[in-house]
């Protein structure tokens, strides 16, 4: 498929695992990419597999001349703006709400929350100005929108406000013909920044969540850029406003229907 072909698409956080599948896809689909990340290296890393189809920028997304300037440089470098992917973000530090130090609590705010309105805003006013009817696709809630994780009060506040955000923004830019989302992931298994001596347990420490999915596996970094390339296609034309759960089945199950971790049993043919 090129459903991007001609189409210029932006992908913040576009050195890490997710953000590099997403710019990927795109590419693959016919975009040129705007690869915006604070790390510089992984920025240029994402860049260069792409060729000659993108560019790296280097941009702390959180600052608002930051942002502007990466979008600046998007439309200096492309001509135009026709997707974003708002993928900024980190997990934070996991306390307990009364022990969380208010440093941290403001560090999560401002890159998880701030970084989506400010990259938002501006993609906004680049489309509406160069008359561009886009689309948007912010990170969203993942399973902290569904579920509640103990110690994950500045990641699961940040990523309920995300999922506000985007369906105002949804309704505020309609009459502009541009659309905003929001994809959920739920587990999705990356070794990116992990160091190689983890990795073998990192491994094993994700895959205990399969025992719990009802699809039977972890969901990876493609199975996001998958569906963040629908909901910027024009296939998805009439979708707006959505926050769109990609977890296996994962926030399905509670304690009520699946007290054991292998109360489903996997039933597919081997």
């Amino acid at each position: 498929m090129q459903r991007f072909e001609g189409k210029v698409a932006l992908v913040t956080g576009g050195g890490g695992a997710i953000g590099g599948a997403t710019a990927l896809r795109f590419a693959q689909e016919g975009a040129r990419v705007a690869i915006v990340d604070i790390d510089a290296q992984r920025a240029r890393a994402t860049a260069a597999a792409l060729g000659d189809k993108a560019i790296a920028i280097t941009a702390d997304v959180s600052d608002a001349a930051a942002a502007e300037e990466a979008v600046a440089a998007t439309l200096k470098a492309f001509g135009r703006l026709d997707v974003v992917f708002n993928n900024a973000g980190i997990s934070g530090k996991v306390a307990p709400v009364h022990e969380l130090p208010v440093d941290d609590w403001d560090a999560i705010v401002r890159i998880n929350l701030r970084s989506m309105f400010l990259v938002l805003q501006s993609s906004l006013r680049a489309m509406i100005a160069t008359g561009i009817e886009g689309a948007i696709v912010n990170m969203g809630s993942s399973m902290a929108g569904w579920d509640v994780l103990s110690g994950g009060a500045g990641y699961a506040s940040t990523k309920h406000g995300v999922v506000g955000l985007t369906r105002v923004a949804a309704l505020d830019v309609a009459p502009y013909g541009i659309r905003v989302n929001a994809i959920c992931p739920g587990v999705i298994e990356t070794t990116l920044g992990v160091p190689a001596a983890d990795r073998a347990g990192y491994l094993s420490g994700i895959q205990r969540f399969a025992d719990r999915i009802p699809l039977r596996r972890i969901g990876q970094p493609e199975d996001v850029a998958a569906a963040v390339a629908f909901l910027a296609a024009d296939e998805a034309r009439h979708i707006t406003g959505v926050d769109w759960l990609i977890d296996g089945g994962q926030t399905l199950q509670s304690w009520a229907n699946a007290p054991e971790a292998k109360a489903f049993p996997d039933h597919r043919r081997k």
